[in-house]
């Protein structure tokens, strides 16, 4: 079955991501990892991690992908060891000096090449899998008529990111960070400087920025191809946000499987996604050459999500669940719950209780713990959010 691949910028966004649905997730430690503002991960973190993901039949793969100089190989193989005696099932690499001391080392984890690299020929793949990698993450550059060209001409795993932020430059390739503000794009400190605005003479404001990518209309069509990851982007992104994200891909990969997948289901969901992004989506490079319609030039707005309402905290009980408040919400809206194994509904909210046994209207004070009536079963860690409206 084709793996769904999720970030995780910390321990907590990482379980969430597996309760939801993601059969890996990918994560960076404190040390050669491209995401140097996320929480990450350290030794002792990383194995309670595997530990539970390993309960669930699930893997963690870690991030080695920065670009390496001669200062941040000193302590290179005492890391590399650390993570393989973790019980890391794979090492997401982009500098073949890594591969070479993983290899030299003997160690147990997978090789993983990372998009960093830019693969995006059938040569550069044989080449990698030379050198004993087991699977390469594709440049989000490749077409369908890459991708099939690769399959049909590679025996390896292929990754693909379906969802998630795009580099205006080739992955691995841009040093605007650091020419503008000093920091590292290739060593984890990327200012994310394509999304900056610029004033030029005509005093409007001009960006370099492409939307982000969705690849929810081809998921079917990866998945017959043989794709064996499809890959979510976002260490830095909000536990509401991976949950989400996470099992829309996990249930169309689901119904795609069972042959049960609709055009409804599509819309259903292109819903859900274009709801939790603050950013407009588009499949990219997959398709077509992207044009004019694929990037910002001027105005682009980020709207702030305000969707996620609460967390289930406790299950039901005598038709109440305990709830932790994430936004204001009130008696006589309507909400829908979805979860791990809930199937997203609906209902309205007839009545809260606080922790004083008070019936209150409102749930309005931050992560305020309180009791809300639901008519139906719900389960600890599902979540409460703005109702998705299906419009054709």
């Amino acid at each position: 079955m084709t793996e769904i691949l999720s970030p995780a910028g910390d321990l907590e966004r990482l379980k969430w991501a597996l309760r939801y649905g993601a059969d890996a997730v990918y994560i960076g430690g404190y040390d050669y990892s491209l995401r140097a503002n996320a929480n990450n991960f350290s030794i002792d973190d990383i194995k309670e991690a595997i530990e539970f993901a390993h309960e669930l039949n699930k893997r963690v793969y870690v991030t080695v992908n920065i670009i390496f100089h001669n200062e941040d190989l000193e302590k290179l193989d005492d890391y590399l060891i650390a993570l393989s005696e973790s019980g890391v099932d794979a090492f997401i690499v982009s500098d073949m000096a890594v591969i070479e001391r993983i290899n030299t080392l003997k160690l147990k984890p997978e090789i993983h090449i990372s998009t960093q690299e830019s693969s995006v020929n059938k040569e550069s793949v044989k080449f990698w899998k030379s050198l004993g990698a087991t699977r390469v993450v594709l440049g989000r550059e490749c077409s369908r008529v890459d991708i099939i060209d690769i399959l049909e001409n590679v025996d390896i795993q292929l990754e693909v990111f379906i969802h998630g932020a795009m580099c205006t430059s080739y992955s691995g390739r841009c040093v605007l960070s650091n020419y503008v503000t000093n920091r590292d794009s290739n060593r984890g400190g990327c200012s994310q400087v394509c999304r900056f605005s610029f004033s030029m003479d005509d005093n409007n404001d001009y960006q370099i920025c492409s939307k982000d990518l969705s690849m929810i209309d081809y998921v079917e069509d990866l998945v017959k191809l043989g794709v064996a990851s499809l890959k979510i982007e976002g260490r830095m992104r909000s536990l509401y946000y991976i949950a989400t994200v996470v099992n829309a891909y996990k249930s169309i990969v689901t119904l795609v499987n069972e042959g049960n997948l609709s055009e409804d289901d599509i819309l259903y969901y292109k819903k859900v996604l274009s709801r939790v992004s603050n950013r407009d989506n588009v499949p990219q490079f997959f398709d077509k050459e992207p044009l004019v319609d694929e990037q910002y030039y001027t105005g682009r707005q980020e709207v702030s999500n305000q969707d996620f309402l609460a967390l289930v905290i406790s299950d039901e009980e005598d038709g109440y669940a305990i709830i932790e408040q994430r936004n204001n919400f009130k008696v006589g809206d309507t909400v829908e719950v979805f979860g791990p194994d809930t199937k997203a509904r609906k209902f309205e909210v007839e009545e809260f209780i606080n922790d004083k046994l008070e019936s209150v209207n409102e749930a309005k004070h931050p992560q305020e713990r309180l009791k809300i009536k639901v008519p139906f079963k719900v389960r600890k860690y599902d979540i409460i959010r703005v109702p998705i409206l299906l419009t054709k």
